[in-house]
């Protein structure tokens, strides 16, 4: 396959790295594989070509936080403007016990289709509704959805040994597993599903549901030890409001990252999702740790949760993602929002904290992320801290994984550098390709085989279903 005259090419490198690329062209070859970057490059005999005159290439998103049992419940009304925790009793746990193979079937595949029309090959779903009895095993439905629709998947395999005080008394469904009932699943998950080595389809991490209040303080380093004899990476959710700080204070005289810290969950192979409230010690650990984070900018403004210092820990040496969390507290699986959301957002912060001179500093706050930066936190980024290699950048041998966007929206007209529109036009601008390891996945906003009028009729008549228990 060529892809032909392409306006612009960012690769996902790095900001002083190589983000843009001269090349215009890219050739892939039957492997699945960047075989040749140029400009000019001549068709070769029986090589299919797409024209992307006027199009923007980018790399296929990595999206590594996500809820995808949560497409079923977008805007219900008695969390919408509610926060974190009145949102949990409110949302996630009300309908948890709806959640059956069915409509956990439907909600992925919702999920995972908007998620691809915004340009994303790689999902790392974090999904945590295990319990003993559960009579499905969700697991396979995730991993099995994602194939169907020639995507990477990621299972991020949550759960807990106790409950939150929200679910004190919980009937069947609220139920901990057991440490060695989880675990057992786990290893059985990790035989069947986690690849190693260069383009990898299937992975899976260690991933409780929020490391602090989802175990028992004496089973987070057996989870950890755990894990990393098994060979695969850690995930939790990790200090997302200031609850957090209230919770570690009270139970372990710690603030949050001390708290991993103490209990062998801080490294290159963990990540934590949100982080939105640390202290500069913290920031310094995660930093000097090398440890990852999947910034959820649209959730924690959406559950008014505060803004992440995502900037300052990636200057800081910390590792930085893009997740888009569960539609629930999104009302979006869009990673292109997520991270128009996040271009603005993090200049009027920085701007927000300018101070007037004389003594201060003025105006500021207008390259505190760029467009490269951001293109690279989701596509390279996140394919290093889920462990995916050769994936998530535009070179010559590696996969190829991307996003061809159209141009042809009267938002684009007069754009002076078309390389940024996606992501600071903002709205979803028509996909006119997406491939994963070099295969067709969406053409024309459409993805073959797929009737999206009738996945529509499906989602209407699953909340109907589901609003019929409220």
């Amino acid at each position: 396959m060529l892809i032909r005259n392409a306006s612009a090419v960012l690769t996902g490198r790095a900001a002083n790295d190589g983000a843009r690329s001269a090349a215009c062209d890219l050739r892939i070859g039957g492997d699945g594989l960047i075989r040749e970057m140029g400009r000019g490059l001549r068709p070769e005999p029986g090589e299919q070509v797409l024209d992307a005159t006027d199009c923007v290439v980018y790399p296929g998103w990595v999206n590594t936080h996500h809820h995808l049992f949560q497409s079923l419940l977008k805007g219900v009304p008695a969390g919408i403007d509610a926060t974190l925790t009145p949102w949990l009793k409110a949302v996630p746990y009300a309908y948890r016990g709806a959640i059956d193979e069915d409509m956990l079937r439907l909600a992925a595949r919702i999920g995972l289709v908007e998620l691809m029309r915004s340009g994303c090959s790689t999902i790392a779903d974090h999904h945590y509704i295990y319990y003993p009895g559960i009579g499905y095993d969700p697991s396979a439905v995730l991993f099995d959805e994602a194939d169907k629709l020639g995507v990477r998947f990621m299972l991020l395999r949550g759960g807990a040994t106790q409950t939150r005080d929200a679910e004190a008394n919980a009937p069947a469904h609220l139920r901990p597993e057991t440490l060695d009932g989880m675990l057992a699943d786990i290893e059985r998950t990790v035989r069947r599903h986690h690849q190693r080595g260069p383009r990898a389809r299937t992975r899976v991490a260690m991933a409780p549901t929020t490391l602090t209040i989802s175990l028992r303080p004496d089973e987070l380093k057996p989870m950890a030890r755990a894990a990393r004899e098994l060979g695969v990476p850690m995930h939790t959710h990790m200090s997302e409001t200031v609850s957090y700080y209230e919770h570690c204070a009270e139970r372990y005289g710690r603030l949050p990252i001390e708290v991993a810290a103490e209990h062998e969950w801080l490294g290159l192979d963990v990540w934590f999702a949100h982080l939105v409230h640390l202290s500069e010690g913290e920031r310094r650990l995660l930093a000097e740790t090398r440890t990852g984070m999947a910034h959820c900018p649209q959730s924690n403004g959406r559950l008014g949760s505060g803004v992440a210092p995502a900037p300052a820990l990636a200057k800081a040496g910390a590792r930085v993602s893009i997740g888009v969390d569960g539609a629930a507290s999104n009302e979006a699986a869009d990673m292109l929002s997520e991270l128009h959301f996040a271009w603005l957002m993090h200049r009027a912060h920085a701007g927000a904290a300018a101070v007037a001179r004389p003594g201060g500093d003025g105006e500021r706050g207008a390259d505190a992320v760029t467009v490269e930066q951001l293109v690279h936190w989701a596509s390279a980024g996140g394919a290093e801290i889920l462990g995916f290699e050769g994936v998530g950048t535009l070179e010559v041998g590696q996969a190829a994984d991307l996003a061809v966007y159209a141009l042809d929206d009267p938002r684009h007209f007069g754009l002076h550098d078309p390389a940024i529109a996606p992501i600071a036009s903002g709205a979803r601008p028509r996909l006119k390709w997406l491939l994963c390891d070099g295969q067709v996945r969406v053409q024309d906003d459409q993805i073959p085989g797929l009737d999206l009028d009738e996945l529509n009729a499906q989602a209407r008549t699953a909340v109907r279903r589901l609003r019929a228990l409220s």
